[in-house]
């Protein structure tokens, strides 16, 4: 257990980074406004559960998928990294609420699968899997999955608290962030290889 303490920043934090609930926020937010209160919360509730099953089913066959195409842990980090790069590159460029403004019908997608969990958030699952563990990764994700449940249902809140800016400049931070993430997995791939 106390292992498992020391590891949580490492596996909590690029997870954290990686769903970037501050690019969530004002999406939901546009994509709600229509909607009654209990129909919103149903939408945060339909949303987290199809995180938790996509991201469960992720990881438990993340390493057959490996063995199946024989790929390695390093392979994965590298190519982890470089996509992870591109999507940090991606919202640091461009507004996110407008490049991720879904245009299907309100549900379990696009909210669930590809706003909360989508390929950063996967990639990220996988590379902590196989540096950090299982249960560090499923106890990081849990609790991120937490705090974007809170998020969701306080989304009205927390947009006035920091305004429309404050959040677009936060969510720029955490694609920084991001990006600094992703150059050290390509990094850590790159030296395990040449070793």
């Amino acid at each position: 257990m106390e292992d498992i303490l020391k590891i949580l920043p490492n596996t909590l934090i690029p997870i954290f980074v990686a769903i970037n609930v501050f690019i969530l926020i004002p999406i939901f937010i546009s994509m709600t406004k229509d909607m009654s209160k209990p129909k919103r919360r149903t939408v945060v509730r339909d949303s987290i559960l199809t995180a938790i099953i996509v991201s469960l089913l992720f990881i438990a066959l993340g390493e057959v998928i490996f063995r199946i195409l024989g790929i390695t842990g390093d392979d994965f980090k590298i190519a982890g990294g470089l996509v992870l790069l591109v999507f940090a590159v991606l919202d640091l460029l461009e507004r996110g609420e407008e490049r991720r403004r879904p245009q299907e019908k309100m549900g379990v997608v696009p909210i669930g699968v590809p706003l909360i969990v989508g390929p950063a958030v996967l990639t990220t699952l996988l590379v902590l899997e196989d540096h950090y563990g299982v249960i560090p990764t499923l106890v990081s994700l849990m609790i991120n999955l937490f705090v974007v449940w809170i998020s969701l249902v306080n989304a009205e809140r927390i947009m006035h608290i920091f305004g429309k800016g404050g959040v677009i400049g936060i969510s720029k931070v955490m694609a920084l962030l991001l990006s600094s993430i992703a150059v050290m997995m390509i990094r850590q791939g790159v030296e395990n290889i040449v070793k």
